[in-house]
Order: C-alpha cells, then structure tokens, then sequence
C-alpha cells in the first residue's frame, strides 16, 4: 500500500468514529505527516509512495488513540498558535484560533499607545495554561513585562517548557496562584482565557473535551460565569487607572458580560471583538 493507501484507511476508520468526513481526513493527513516527519510540501509530492517499513505499526497506533477521540495536539504534543509552535499535554487547554483575538487586540492597544505614556507594561495572564497568550506577547511585544499565573503546578510546568523554547524565559515570571493573589505591582494589562463554559454543558461536549482537557480550564460554575464574574473584580480592584483587561467569553455571553461589567462602577467596556463566526467572543475594558 502507498502512504496515501494508509491515509485514506485511516480517513475511513475515523469517520466511522464519529468524527466528519473533512476532520477525519485532516487527521488521517497529519497524523501521517506526524509519524513521517515531513511537512505538507513533502507529503504531497510522496504520498504515492509506499511508506518506510516501520510506518503502519507507528502510524496505526496513534489512529487509535484518535479513534477514541483523543485529540491531535495531545498525540503529537503540539499546537501552533499566532504561527509560533506550542508544546501540549492533558493538563492544559490546547490553544485555539479564537483566542488569538485576545493578542489582536492588545497589540491594537500596544499600537495606538492606549493613551497612556509608559515605556514598559506591566501585563499579567490569568490562567495561563500552557503560556501561549504570554509566551506569544513577549514575543510580539519586547519591552512588556509579563507575569502569567495557574493554579496548576503542571500547567505551568508545561507553559515553562513553551516559554524556554521561544528564548522569553527571562521575560515573564510563573506565578502559581489564583487570579492575582500573591502578583506584585501594578498592571497595566490584564489577559485571559477564563473558563466560561457551564458546568451542565462541560459534561455534554465532545469527548476531545470533556474527556481530555482539564475539567478547572473549562467549567466556569453554573451558569458559565462564575470565574468571569471573580476576573472582572481583581481586574476592577487591581489594574492600573487607565489599564484594561482583555477577555475572551463564550458564544452567547455577551449580554451577560455587557450587564455584568456595567455593575463595576471602575470598569467601562470598550469593544466586543466579534469571531471569525461573527459570534461575540473578546471583551476589552478600560479601568476608569
């Protein structure tokens, strides 16, 4: 059998697993990709080729672990984000293309000065995961002093990881805690992805989710807002004067963000950013 024999077998053997026709031929074609080392340009011109003799037996078995739903970031141990490579595992949420947005706009902030005159920021990432949000604004933004927190131990060992690789160690400081409870100083910046999603729904979502991806990354309580909610009062009662906080949310939250913001007499919303959906998905605010 050529490779793209495999691939093809592969294609089928995961759609029968539930996922659909195109996710399951674009796995079948990374995975292949991941067990060959190449990249796509080289996939493509060698595909009808017959594979190495040891392909089948590697590439079958993380087929498997895709069968099962185990999602591709977790089997190769890697995601791309903001076009910089991110090293994965279980105890951290893989990066997804919807919270790029959140780097889209600081940078627009970054640009247009904010208003504010100040040489370096101070920007703390909540929840930082495996660092992606930090790790891609130090290195996007070189004179910003960054400071990222989790409440998990693994977590940050993995966004330590992710920062050595990019060479920005020296630039954000690992802060094991919640919110910012044991953070110095004074941000100019808050960023986060919190968990928003509700705890009846967290159950209920695709096994790449449910199953796979720490539970504490994803439920945000009851009605989904309760981390939101506990965010927005560290960042009223901590930010700087004239500092923002730079927020993802979930698909249908805006209004719940809009009213819960107007209740913070020193916060003031000052964009939804909208996905490429169009579904509200980044709050930027503005401590008054």
């Amino acid at each position: 059998m050529t490779i793209l024999e495999h691939v093809s077998a592969a294609s089928l053997r995961l759609a029968q697993a539930g996922l659909s026709p195109t996710s399951a031929a674009l796995d079948a074609e990374v995975l292949a990709r991941h067990t060959l080392g190449w990249d796509r340009a080289t996939y493509f011109s060698n595909r009808r080729d017959r594979p190495p003799a040891d392909f089948f037996a590697r590439y079958d078995a993380l087929v498997a672990r895709r069968a099962r739903r185990e999602p591709v970031p977790f089997i190769t141990g890697h995601r791309e984000f903001w076009g910089l490579d991110f090293e994965v595992t279980q105890a951290v949420l893989t990066p997804r293309p919807d919270t790029e947005l959140i780097v889209e706009e600081v940078l627009a902030l970054a640009a247009q000065g904010a208003g504010r005159e100040k040489a370096s920021w101070l920007i703390v990432d909540v929840g930082t995961g495996s660092g992606c949000l930090a790790i891609t604004l130090a290195h996007e933004w070189p004179d910003a002093t960054i400071i990222a927190t989790d409440v998990s131990e693994t977590a940050l060992a993995v966004a330590r990881r992710n920062a050595a690789h990019h060479q920005v160690t020296d630039r954000i400081t690992f802060v094991r805690t919640s919110f910012l409870d044991n953070v110095e100083g004074t941000p100019d910046l808050i960023v986060s992805n919190p968990p928003y999603v509700p705890s009846p729904a967290a159950a209920a979502l695709a096994p790449e989710v449910s199953v796979y991806e720490p539970r504490v990354a994803i439920d945000g309580g009851l009605d989904g807002l309760d981390v939101i909610h506990a965010l927005l009062g560290h960042a009223e009662a901590r930010l700087q004067q004239g500092g923002y906080l730079v927020m993802e949310f979930g698909a249908g939250q805006d209004d719940d963000v809009r009213h819960l913001v107007a209740k913070r007499e020193k916060l003031k919303l000052v964009k939804v950013r909208h996905d490429l959906l169009d579904i509200p998905r980044t709050a930027v605010m503005r401590r008054r």
